[in-house]
């Protein structure tokens, strides 16, 4: 093969070698096919990278607008569908750099002063994740706000609270969303916490030892809002770890990960709720799927789906751990894989989140105009199992505590009692006064008003408690807090 014709099929770096790439080895090194997704924030960097690079006197005004008219065309004819990806430029930022110097020419070529592919993509993952956390960030926020509209109109439903799947406690519905609105404020934290730190810039790290060219970075940093809380530009400040560094990607994939855990602990719930056995709430039958077989079945497809995506998520975090674990410095190409699994936990995570927003929150009767909920409750069914589960009995030993017992002996009095409420298949607010006077004589009539599941709930009347004057404050505060 000629010089000539190999010149034609090369890549960016190929004058050093003497025989192309192999087709295998192209397929098997090429990102462009999911990277294309980062074409811009590619742009975005591009740009700011050239007003820096012309601010600097190290390109000329004239290649600046020439550099940004191309830039503008390249933009269009990707967002038309018109670009065409090549697999032989191996990536997103090869593509675009060889469109700009074909529309452009010279000035196309100077774009790449003062940088490295290197440093380059590790600025547009962080460019584009950003953007994603803000996404995400959002719609944890309407989560949030579907779960208070469920927790606001159920604050006087009495639901059996669990421990080891066991009936404990009485506690309010409302209460227990308000639990899930906490889980879910705590990820949008994270995330937010994790947006600052992704927020930084590497651009002008170049290939890992920084350059001989009087680059401007921190202008680079304000120019694509790489700042902090006080507008001051936020820089890689090592070279070395500029480029190598893929801990933004890690700890976003962290914070998604738990964010599907807690995802898949209330789909766990409302399968179990859904069940015949439980019987607590329906989920409305756009949000489920029928048998095959069984033409009574109900199926609960979507929080067992997002049950399923959960591990998906978990374990992407597990593969980029192990992908960064055993890198030396600075930057190799074992980082081409760090794409894919964060670009699917994104994916996943906001598709996961949009679902749950709509089915928690329901949506809008277009003949009616008013919201229809995705979950309905049967209040009915779970006062039932409340009441079946003696979980009163807590507030009968704290009953005998205030009579001056010491709570172990009150412990023990009240397990004597139950099993004496079971012996006559009754709940303990059943039992007669005579019945419960032998356990100890110090009780009293007043003991029906803290036997009763209503009675239990009020009894709760502290911060963080499930009754519902505090489920009404915490509810207030909430949509203080989200506005």
């Amino acid at each position: 093969m000629s010089h000539n014709q190999f010149d034609k099929k090369s890549q960016a770096w190929s004058a050093l070698f003497s025989e192309p790439m192999s087709d295998l080895v192209k397929r098997y090194t090429s990102s462009v096919d999911f990277d294309k997704r980062l074409w811009q924030a590619d742009i975005t960097g591009s740009l700011a990278h050239a007003e820096m690079l012309a601010a600097q006197g190290i390109i000329s005004e004239t290649d600046h607008a020439a550099i940004e008219d191309g830039m503008g065309t390249i933009r269009s004819e990707i967002e038309a569908g018109a670009f065409e990806w090549k697999l032989d430029l191996e990536d997103v930022h090869l593509n675009i750099e060889a469109r700009l110097t074909q529309l452009v020419g010279d000035a196309g070529k100077r774009l790449h002063t003062g940088r490295s592919r290197n440093d380059q993509v590790a600025t547009d993952v962080r460019l584009w994740l950003r953007d994603e956390i803000d996404l995400i960030i959002a719609l944890l926020s309407d989560l949030q706000k579907a779960l208070l509209d469920v927790a606001e109109k159920n604050v006087d439903v009495i639901l059996p609270g669990f421990t080891h799947l066991q009936v404990a406690q009485p506690i309010s519905f409302g209460h227990h969303m308000l639990a899930y609105v906490e889980m879910f404020s705590r990820d949008a934290e994270r995330m937010a916490e994790v947006r600052r730190r992704t927020n930084r810039l590497p651009l002008g790290a170049a290939a890992l030892a920084g350059t001989s060219y009087p680059l401007d970075r921190e202008r680079v940093a304000k120019t694509l809002g790489m700042v902090d809380a006080q507008g001051r530009p936020q820089v890689c400040q090592n070279s070395l770890d500029a480029v190598s560094d893929r801990d933004f990607a890690i700890e976003f994939s962290a914070a998604a990960a738990l964010c599907m855990v807690h995802v898949s602990r209330l789909s766990e719930e409302l399968v179990l709720w859904m069940s015949q056995n439980f019987g607590f709430i329906k989920i409305a039958d756009r949000f489920t799927t029928g048998s095959s077989i069984m033409p009574q079945k109900k199926n609960p497809d979507v929080p067992e789906l997002a049950r399923g995506k959960t591990g998906r998520v978990v374990g992407h975090l597990m593969g980029l751990l192990t992908l960064m674990k055993g890198q030396p410095l600075a930057y190799n190409k074992d980082n081409q894989e760090d794409k894919e699994p964060l670009f699917d936990t994104i994916d996943t995570l906001k598709d996961t989140l949009r679902i749950f927003c709509e089915m928690v929150g329901g949506q809008l009767n277009a003949a009616t105009g008013e919201k229809e909920g995705g979950i309905s409750v049967n209040a009915q069914a779970m006062e039932q199992a409340a009441a079946r589960g003696y979980a009163t009995a807590t507030d009968l030993a704290d009953y005998l505590v205030k009579k001056g017992l010491p709570f172990r002996d009150a412990h023990e009095t009240v397990a004597h009692a139950v099993k004496a409420a079971i012996s006559h298949q009754v709940d303990l607010s059943e039992l007669p006064l005579a019945v419960l006077q032998q356990f100890n004589p110090s009780i009293e009539k007043d003991v029906y008003d803290v036997l009763s599941l209503r009675g239990s709930l009020n009894a709760r009347d502290i911060l963080g408690g499930t009754a519902p004057n505090q489920v009404r404050a915490q509810i207030a505060r909430q949509r203080a807090r989200l506005g």
